[in-house]
């Protein structure tokens, strides 16, 4: 259960890997940068497109295109060659300026959850929100879940009847469970899942695997731990840099967690693979994502 460096990628904020299994490739971005990446496992291919604004967050929506969370709202990007087409969907009230979405995905039914957070983190100001997205939803988006200083940590149980959230924030470090109503799309009363303040790192992105195990990014102490659907922590893989960012299920078996992370700034001596994506075998499968506008 080594981890391997796939890709050197020296992302500033690498995040929201998604496994595409129609091209055996895996996707995703670099937030700062507005980078849109791409791994082609068979043949190590390396491809990268430019998004207009700070991308944080993106889920498949067809063959070539994308649902995703950047600064100002949620767009529809289409890749064509080697430019990135964006069509914005859906905008955003944002609480306060200087906002951006950051973790993102879609649930068993094809509906896109994403949440809000301050650029200046170090403010830890509770103005972000999660909110909800539909194919075809014409109207600016409403609050779900709020407040929230930096939401995180979105995943769905394998019968998507519980809603998992975090907040990764030094203030909360909590991570959260809702029953979830699968016809409406509603989450229920919370309910603490795990205290990452008796944990190493903070809770950061996440994915669940099929025994409907939690698998989240502990920012900060360069592990991913797996918490049981009962909270409790079963194991704690380590990785060889500080700041992993969210993992997520592919290859041919589904039996590969790939994980991103943050190249930050400083001295990275100790840590010169830090910003690159990483692959490894936990011994254990995922789930494939439910694309997005596939709900009957």
């Amino acid at each position: 259960m080594t981890p391997e460096l796939i890709v050197d990628a020296r992302n500033a904020v690498g995040e929201s890997p998604v496994w595409s299994a129609a091209e055996q490739a895996l996707y995703w971005v670099d937030i700062p940068s507005g980078g849109l990446h791409r791994w082609h496992l068979p043949s190590g291919q390396q491809q990268r497109w430019q998004a207009p604004q700070m991308l944080a967050c993106i889920a498949q929506s067809g063959q070539g295109q994308w649902i995703a969370g950047l600064e100002s709202g949620l767009f529809e990007l289409r890749i064509d060659g080697e430019q990135l087409h964006a069509k914005a969907l859906a905008g955003v009230e944002h609480a306060q300026p200087a906002m951006r979405f950051n973790d993102g995905r879609c649930d068993r039914q094809g509906r896109f959850w994403a949440g809000t957070m301050l650029l200046d983190m170090a403010v830890g100001a509770a103005v972000g929100a999660l909110y909800r997205y539909e194919q075809g939803q014409r109207r600016p988006l409403d609050p779900a879940i709020s407040p929230l200083i930096v939401p995180n940590g979105l995943a769905f149980s394998p019968d998507g009847r519980t809603l998992y959230l975090s907040d990764s924030h030094p203030k909360s470090q909590q991570i959260w469970a809702y029953d979830y109503d699968l016809d409406s799309g509603t989450p229920g009363q919370r309910r603490l899942f795990v205290d990452m303040n008796q944990h190493p790192g903070r809770p950061d992105g996440a994915a669940v695997d099929v025994d409907g195990c939690y698998w989240t990014c502990a920012n900060d102490a360069g592990l991913i731990h797996r918490f049981t659907p009962q909270g409790k922590l079963d194991r704690s893989l380590q990785v060889p840099v500080l700041k992993p960012t969210m993992c997520a299920f592919g290859g041919p078996r589904l039996d590969t967690l790939f994980i991103t992370s943050i190249r930050p700034g400083g001295d990275l001596s100790e840590q010169p693979l830090a910003g690159g994506v990483f692959a490894l075998n936990p011994g254990v499968c995922g789930l494939e994502e439910t694309p997005f506008g596939t709900r009957t």
